[in-house]
């Protein structure tokens, strides 16, 4: 019997290192594939099209989003995002798990849809600490900074509708524990064949 592959949805506030975190995970597990989500935002220094988003126009994102081509797609500080619907079902149903990396807004969304899913939530250390690798991005402007921050404090308070948290003060301790729970779901899964 073939068993469905297993979606992760990792989810944290600007900053927190979700991406880096995903990144050095899939280097570190096998049987995971990483959904590229598609955004209308430009691209950021060293950020590659087809690797870190698949970089559309707004155009061509309504357009998507009218044909319903989305497990599910959110507007984020002026900009749009997301998730192909049709990739992520064709490594499902193949088997392979699949690591999605969304912002608070789309993991609620699949949580309405009641898909079979593992919410996991990245923290970090402290409120401080968020502001300043923020400001080490050097992405943003101080009205942007400020305003991702205010949007960081609602997100965190989403933190209790996750299934795992994981504080990520200490980098290796925190791939380390991002890197059990999905070794420990993907037990739970065999076990219920």
């Amino acid at each position: 019997m073939k068993k469905q592959g297993i979606l992760f949805i990792i989810s944290a506030p600007s900053g927190s290192g979700k991406t880096t975190l995903c990144n050095k995970l899939l280097q570190k597990i096998d049987g995971i594939a990483r959904s590229v989500s598609m955004t209308t935002r430009s691209p950021r220094p060293g950020e590659k099209d087809g690797r870190d988003y698949i970089f559309i126009t707004k155009e061509e994102f309504l357009k998507r989003r009218s044909r319903k081509e989305f497990l599910e797609w959110a507007e984020v500080f002026g900009e749009y995002y997301g998730t192909p619907e049709k990739k992520v079902w064709g490594y499902l149903n193949k088997g392979r798990d699949v690591l999605l990396s969304i912002d608070v807004q789309g993991a609620m969304k699949i949580k309405k849809l009641n898909l079979k899913a593992v919410f996991i939530f990245i923290l970090p250390p402290n409120f401080e600490e968020l502001k300043n690798r923020l400001k080490s991005r050097s992405t943003e402007g101080i009205e942007d900074l400020n305003l991702r921050l205010s949007v960081a404090r609602r997100e965190i308070e989403m933190a209790k509708k996750y299934d795992y948290t994981i504080i990520n003060d200490r980098f290796n301790e925190a791939l380390s524990k991002l890197r059990a729970i999905i070794l420990s779901e993907r037990r739970k899964a065999l076990s219920k064949i």
